[in-house]
C-alpha cells in the first residue's frame, strides 16, 4: 500500500471484503464509493480521513464521516436493506472470521459468534472462576478450540494501573471490565492475533441486562444504552491498542443493528427472558441449554471485580472502590477532573 495511506481494520463494499490494493485504488481513484463502505476501519490519505459508520475502529475523526481538511465530504453509510436477524448475524460473522481469535466466555453472545466463526477461542479468569469453567464446557460441546488463560491475582493491580491511563471513564465497572480485557488482548497480541472477535453490543441491542426485566420504559432504556455504546467502544479499543490488537464486533455490524432495531422492544425482553430474539437465532446452531444460559458479566465471571474489591479493602478503601481507583490514577499521574 502507498506509504502515504494509513488504513486500519478492514472494509467491505456491497458485502464483499476489499483487499488492501482495492482499498488503495478506491481512495486514490474512486472516492465516491467511500461513503458506501461497511466494515471496521479508519482511513487516512491525502489530507482526508474516513471512519466506519459506528466508529468501531478508533481514529481521530468522528464516526461515520469522510472529512477532508476541516470539511465533511460525506457520511459513511452502506445502507443495506433490512434482513432477518439470523441472516444479518451470519453475514457479519463471516466477513470477520477470515482471521483473528474469539473472546469467548460462554454466554450466548460470544458462543454464537464463536460457533459461526469456527476460530480459536480464548477465555480469561482467576483459577476456579465461573468463566473458565463454563467456557470450557461450551467449547467442548461446540467442538471449538479454547485457550484458557489463568489470571494471577497478584498481577491485577499492575494491569489496573495500565488501563486507568487509557480508558475514558473511571469507575469500578469500567475499570474492572477493562482490566479483564487487558488479559484477553495481551494473550491475543502475544499469539499473533490482531483481530479479536467479541460479543459487545448484544446486551444493548437485544435487552441483556437484568434491569431490563423491571423497567417500565424498556424501549427508551434500550435506545439510551445503545447510544451510550461509544464510551464502551472507546474503552475496549484503548485497552486492545495496548497490545497491538483491536476488537471486531459482529453485533455492531450495520446489518445486525438494523435487524435488531426493527424488532419491537417487547419482543426482546418478555416472559422473564432477556435477549429472546438472539437466543432464538442461537438455538439453530447450538444446544438450547447454551443458547438459554444466563451468564454473569465478564468482570464478575472472571473474578476480577471481586479481586479489585479485595485490593481496595487491603489498601484502606473499605467503603469505596472508586476512591481506590482515583488514588491509583493520582499515583500514575492521571488527573481526573
Amino acid at each position: 500500500m502507498d506509504p502515504s495511506i494509513r488504513a486500519l481494520g478492514w472494509a467491505e463494499l456491497d458485502g464483499r471484503r476489499l483487499t488492501s490494493a482495492e482499498v488503495e485504488a478506491l481512495l486514490l481513484q474512486d472516492q465516491e464509493k467511500i461513503t458506501r463502505l461497511g466494515g471496521e476501519f479508519f482511513l487516512e490519505w491525502d489530507g482526508c480521513k474516513a471512519r466506519d459508520h459506528f466508529g468501531i475502529m478508533a481514529g481521530d475523526c468522528p464516526p461515520g464521516v469522510m472529512v477532508c481538511g476541516d470539511k465533511v465530504k460525506g457520511e459513511i453509510d452502506p445502507n443495506y436493506p433490512v434482513m432477518s436477524l439470523g441472516d444479518a448475524i451470519e453475514i457479519a460473522v463471516r466477513l470477520r472470521s477470515d482471521a483473528g481469535v474469539v473472546a469467548m466466555s460462554g454466554g450466548v453472545d460470544s458462543a454464537l459468534v464463536a460457533r459461526l466463526a469456527g476460530r480459536e477461542c480464548v477465555v480469561v479468569g482467576i483459577e476456579g472462576s465461573h468463566d473458565l469453567l463454563h467456557a470450557k464446557e461450551v467449547a467442548e460441546d461446540l467442538g471449538l478450540a479454547l485457550s484458557r488463560v489463568l489470571i494471577d491475582p497478584g498481577s491485577i493491580e499492575d494491569r489496573l494501573r495500565q488501563v486507568l491511563l487509557v480508558i475514558p471513564k473511571i469507575d469500578p465497572v469500567n475499570a474492572s471490565i477493562a482490566t479483564t480485557l487487558n488479559y484477553v488482548t495481551e494473550w491475543a497480541g502475544l499469539h499473533g492475533y490482531q483481530r479479536i472477535l467479541a460479543g459487545q453490543g448484544a446486551d444493548e441491542l437485544f435487552g441483556g441486562y437484568s434491569r431490563y426485566l423491571q423497567t417500565e420504559t424498556l424501549a427508551q432504556d434500550l435506545e439510551k444504552d445503545f447510544l451510550g455504546l461509544s464510551i464502551q467502544l472507546a474503552r475496549d479499543q484503548a485497552v486492545a491498542a495496548l497490545h497491538g490488537a483491536y476488537f471486531s464486533l459482529p453485533y455492531m455490524d450495520v446489518r445486525v443493528v438494523a435487524a435488531a432495531l426493527s424488532i419491537p422492544a417487547g419482543e426482546k425482553v418478555c416472559q422473564g427472558v432477556r435477549k429472546k430474539p438472539l437466543r432464538e437465532v442461537a438455538e439453530r446452531y447450538m444446544p438450547s441449554a447454551i443458547a438459554q444460559y444466563e451468564k454473569k458479566a465478564m468482570q464478575y465471571g472472571s473474578g476480577v471485580m471481586k479481586e479489585i474489591q479485595r485490593l481496595a479493602n487491603r489498601k484502606g478503601f473499605k467503603k469505596s472502590v472508586q476512591d481506590y481507583l482515583l488514588r491509583l490514577c493520582k499515583e500514575e499521574g492521571r488527573e481526573i477532573g
